[in-house]
């Protein structure tokens, strides 16, 4: 159920999100998908990359401050109240989502929505009793 997931801390200054893509380009790392969140000051990258050691490698040697999470990748059915059932599921249980974010492809008929839990034991097993299927690495970096 757990992908990696790096995590960038950068100002919030112009050409900081240009100069972490230019990074991995070069260094011929795709993006598989991505979240910018920000305050004022400062801002948080968060991406999927197949090659995440490599990512963290030269991020980290361009002077980047990078950290590495868990997340989940999880199917949800593409229609409306899709993502209503999946809450519901993690809700019963009591398990928090600290945030998600959409994949930017589809499998199938599915979305997949990425989520990082306040406990990723408790919600792999409330997934797992609610036949949510839950994508490993492979799936969602298969092309």
């Amino acid at each position: 159920m757990e992908i990696k997931q790096i995590a960038i801390f950068m100002e919030n200054k112009p050409g900081h999100l240009r100069t972490i893509c230019r990074a991995l380009a070069d260094a011929g790392i795709s993006i598989h998908t991505l979240s910018l969140a920000d305050t004022s000051q400062y801002g948080i990258l968060r991406l999927l990359t197949n090659e995440w050691e490599k990512a963290r490698d030269v991020l980290t040697q361009s002077g980047f401050v990078v950290n590495l999470t868990e997340v989940a990748a999880v199917e949800v059915a593409d229609r409306p109240g899709g993502l209503s059932a999946l809450l519901d599921v993690v809700g019963k249980a009591g398990v928090n989502i600290e945030y998600m974010y959409a994949y930017t492809r589809r499998l199938g008929d599915k979305a997949v929505m990425i989520l990082r839990f306040d406990d990723p034991a408790k919600a792999a097993a409330a997934l797992r009793a609610g036949n949510v299927k839950t994508l490993a690495a492979a799936d969602i970096f298969r092309s």
